[in-house]
């Protein structure tokens, strides 16, 4: 249906498809110009120009072209066919055309080259494929080339392998490029060879599909061949058969892997430097891995001003990483326009961590619109993070559909958190199978809430191969209960590396438990260096960990550092631990000062520690204060252990004698 009011809109969309149709022959004019639509070089003119100045270097266009016309009016063969071209070359094909025939009834191969040309701007590309093979067996490397395309474009690929051989191996670089094409397409080992050659002569695409040729053989070979041969490419990249090919100087051989990346880089920049904005993309991305980040920054600019919307965002994020957000904002945001997912979700971050709430998820949907799932991903997130459940499962399920991993494990997470263990089941394994490492040891917990620690410890061990820190403390822990020390020690090394207080601490405990029982101590004897298991439980202490604290405080008071030893229990009984509130006690009576260390032990006592609870009867039976250590003792009694409450049972009965006496 077209509305009334669209007439403007329908002017401009035919003053679109004009300007298309323009440009699609501007395009065949263009590679005309380079090397088609100019006479050959090889043809000589039969006559000489009478009118021809012996210097016309700098002759104007027009001079030049009525020194022709005056000369083709006299019957001049080449100065038809350059006076032919010309107006080709301008636009100007009712004037170009009978001087084109006529220099090619004359037999001049240039002319009945671009006579071809015309006729195929006019719609006649069988007529225009004639003249083509006319030029072509007389000789033309540009018209072998035009008839090699056309009949590839025909589907006639042994014809068009013909011509364009014929062309490549006259030098003609559109001819070595399109064989090299036409080779690649049948996986043919032979397309590297020429697309060296095209790129040699300065073909900036044949530049750039060479490099990702040979980088993508490098990245193999240093693989191995029992590795999987799939590589990571950027998007758009052009697939190229690779095979060894011959160098810069022509020799084949065999390359280093390193060799080959260098080169490669080399034809990236070649390219990159002829303005290919994927190429500059490439080479940004390439010297961005490497830490060149300046250089790199310069390739992604420069990729950017040609249009190409990834190298505007990668270099959104160099910035960003600079310092720069507002400029990163300003290249995400024509990237983003111009349909980049990734830019998008960029921004909707940018404006999400500003509070802007509205704004990022608007730019999330533009990711999201763009085909870039993150985007509903994201848009999940951001509800969650509003407490928009309903809306949040409604996003993580879209993005999960759509093969998301983090997105199922979301999902599956919102389900467990509803009551629905068997819904999130699925989510889970699905991430989890997909190589979401959260989703291995959360699927970890579920069977372990089952007390199916078979399966559970399937998912932990998956996960920790990954690298997972709770994964493998929980890996860690399984092995110690099941008394394998080796491959506990191996999983707590990695947890605790990673930063679990429980592994360090752990990990602690099993050191611990190696080292020799300490001699006699020396009068005057150099005080030891603190072993490993002291560095991992002072690890674990500073991150808040309450047992690694009052072990830390142990040993500190075992090398005789008591305000060291001190330190660790207070932080440990403040932050409730009972044993650093008994130890802590125990060091203050020790200096003397009962009447705070009967402060913590009572704190202690109070949290269940039957020794500090016998330590208050003691005092307060020292004090006089019988009733109340008989209450103490009571307490002890009931707290234990054994051995604690055997002693406070006797004090008890002792008490009572003494208030009965």
């Amino acid at each position: 249906m077209v509305f009334m009011g669209d007439r403007a809109t329908l002017l401009e969309t035919g003053r679109f498809v004009q300007r298309h149709a323009r440009n699609a022959a501007d395009e065949i004019i263009e590679a005309v110009r380079a090397v088609d639509a100019v006479p050959d070089a090889t043809a000589e003119p039969r006559t000489p120009t009478p009118d021809a100045d012996p210097d016309t270097e700098h002759e104007t266009e027009a001079e030049t072209e009525a020194r022709h016309r005056r000369a083709a009016e006299r019957g001049d063969t080449a100065s038809m066919s350059a006076l032919g071209a010309l107006l080709l070359r301008r636009g100007d094909l009712d004037g170009a055309e009978p001087y084109l025939r006529a220099a090619t009834a004359e037999g001049d191969r240039a002319a009945a080259n671009n006579l071809g040309v015309l006729l195929h701007q006019r719609g006649y590309p069988d007529e225009a494929a004639g003249w083509w093979r006319v030029a072509a067996v007389a000789g033309s490397a540009p018209a072998a080339h035009a008839l090699g395309r056309h009949h590839r474009e025909r589907g006639d690929e042994p014809a068009a392998e013909y011509w364009l051989r014929q062309a490549a191996e006259q030098g003609h670089a559109l001819g070595a490029y399109a064989l090299a094409d036409l080779l690649e397409h049948r996986s043919d080992v032979g397309a590297e060879r020429w697309l060296r050659a095209a790129a040699e002569q300065g073909h900036r695409e044949a530049a750039y599909r060479l490099a990702l040729a040979l980088e993508r053989r490098a990245t193999a070979a240093s693989r191995g061949p029992h590795e999987s041969a799939s590589s990571t490419r950027l998007p758009g990249a052009a697939a190229v058969s690779s095979a060894a090919g011959a160098g810069p100087g022509g020799v084949t051989g065999l390359v280093e892997p390193g060799d080959e990346l260098a080169e490669a880089e080399q034809w990236f920049r070649q390219a990159a430097a002829r303005g290919h904005r994927r190429a500059a993309l490439h080479l940004g991305a390439l010297l961005e891995k490497r830490g060149e980040l300046k250089e790199a920054g310069r390739w992604y600019l420069s990729s950017a001003k040609e249009g190409e919307s990834r190298a505007a965002c990668a270099l959104g994020f160099l910035l960003r990483d600079a310092g720069d957000e507002e400029s990163a904002a300003v290249w995400w945001l024509r990237a983003a326009q111009d349909g980049d997912g990734n830019a998008a979700n960029a921004l909707g971050a940018l404006h999400a961590a500003r509070g802007e709430q509205q704004t990022a998820e608007r730019w999330y949907r533009a990711a999201m619109d763009a085909g870039d799932v993150n985007g509903a991903y994201n848009l999940g997130l951001l509800c969650a993070a509003q407490d928009r459940i309903a809306q949040a499962e409604q996003w993580y399920r879209r993005a999960a559909y759509a093969g998301h991993r983090e997105a199922a494990n979301a999902l599956a997470v919102l389900l467990l958190q509803a009551g629905d263990a068997n819904g999130a089941e699925p989510w889970f394994s699905k991430a989890a199978e997909a190589g979401s490492v959260d989703a291995a040891f959360n699927l970890g917990i579920l069977y372990a809430g089952r007390d199916d620690d078979a399966a559970a410890l399937v998912w932990y061990e998956r996960a920790a191969a990954a690298g997972h820190t709770e994964a493998a403390l929980q890996v860690g822990i399984a092995a110690l209960r099941d008394g394998d020390e080796q491959t506990a020690e191996r999983h707590l090394r990695c947890a605790a590396g990673g930063g679990s207080a429980e592994a360090a601490f752990r990990l602690a405990t099993v050191l611990d438990a190696r080292r020799p029982e300490p001699g006699p101590a020396v009068l005057g004897a150099p005080r030891d260096e603190k072993s490993e298991c002291e560095e991992w439980y002072e690890r674990a202490a500073e991150q808040g960990h309450r047992r690694a604290q009052v072990r830390v405080g142990m040993l500190a008071a075992a090398r005789g550092d008591l305000a060291e030893a001190a330190r660790w229990y207070r932080e440990a009984a403040d932050a409730g631990s009972r044993n650093g509130a008994f130890n802590l006690g125990l060091l203050l009576a020790r200096e003397g000062n009962e009447r705070e260390a009967a402060l913590w032990w009572t704190r202690a006592a109070r949290a269940g520690h039957g020794r500090a609870a016998l330590r208050l009867a003691l005092l307060a039976a020292r004090r006089g204060e019988l009733t109340e250590g008989r209450r103490w003792c009571a307490r002890a009694v009931e707290l234990g252990p054994a051995e604690v409450a055997e002693r406070a049972a006797r004090l008890s009965e002792a008490l009572h004698e003494e208030l009965t006496a």
